[in-house]
């Protein structure tokens, strides 16, 4: 039977304004860059749903018994804000529950969690990530900055493995340079397995009955680069960690 992931972020919205001379005229586009963290788990058996960030926002669970069947929760690029801002309670004044602190539960309980790097996961752009503010910073591994945390490196950046650990024992070779991570700090209970500038790559993490985990730089462009995301081990890097999340 496949395990279940929930995978919420990677997705956007851009609204742009052409200039041209005299004229002018808007044009909109949505994206969303899932696909290739979304392929490499369902090509190794587990079944992914996929919550946009602007579907996220209203239907991310709001109970650990919601969460308990999924067996990891991945946040990648979602700010904290989006779950904790609900439209009722944004709009109306109406109480609803802390999703930050269902995801907190839900791995003190025995649940696995992810949380990848982006613009707006960990502290992100203008520190607006503002993960380090909620009850999900108690279950990671790294201590989430309360600045902008973006180490942007535009002439590459290379990760290097620096222990061994299960999940990174099928990973050959050098890692492909990144364009940029989250800066994070260990704490003191942290596996750090991989660094990246000398700062946190990949790091894990136990909690209550859960797990764990942590990737600072993106699943997809920009900072992950087509070289990165089409890497032979890359769908391997997946499989690695979610399996020992997720391993009882």
């Amino acid at each position: 039977m496949s395990k279940k992931v929930l995978l919420a972020g990677e997705s956007w919205m851009s609204y742009t304004t052409h200039v041209k001379g005299f004229d002018s005229f808007y044009t909109s586009t949505y994206e969303t860059g899932e696909k290739w963290l979304k392929k490499a788990l369902e090509k190794n058996g587990y079944e992914v749903t996929f919550l946009p960030n602007h579907i996220a926002a209203e239907e991310f669970p709001y109970t650990a018994e919601e969460l308990k069947g999924y067996d990891c929760v991945i946040l990648s690029d979602i700010g904290a804000n989006t779950l904790l801002l609900p439209a009722e309670t944004f709009t109306k004044s109406i109480k609803k529950p802390d999703r930050t602190k269902v995801i907190r539960d839900y791995v003190l309980e025995g649940g696995s969690l992810l949380m990848i790097g982006g613009y707006l996961t960990f502290s992100g752009v203008d520190a607006k990530g503002k993960w380090h503010d909620t009850a999900v910073q108690d279950v990671l591994p790294v201590e989430v900055l309360t600045v902008d945390d973006r180490m942007e490196h535009c002439d590459g950046v290379r990760p290097v493995t620096v222990k061994e650990h299960e999940a990174l024992k099928e990973i050959q070779g050098e890692w492909p340079e990144v364009l940029g991570y989250n800066r994070t700090v260990a704490k003191e209970e942290a596996d750090v397995v991989a660094l990246v500038d000398g700062d946190p790559f990949i790091a894990f993490g136990t909690y209550g009955k859960g797990k764990s985990a942590v990737f600072t730089t993106d699943c997809a462009p920009h900072w992950a680069p087509p070289e990165f995301c089409e890497w032979s081990e890359y769908d391997k890097i997946w499989k690695g960690i979610v399996d020992w999340l997720v391993k009882k």
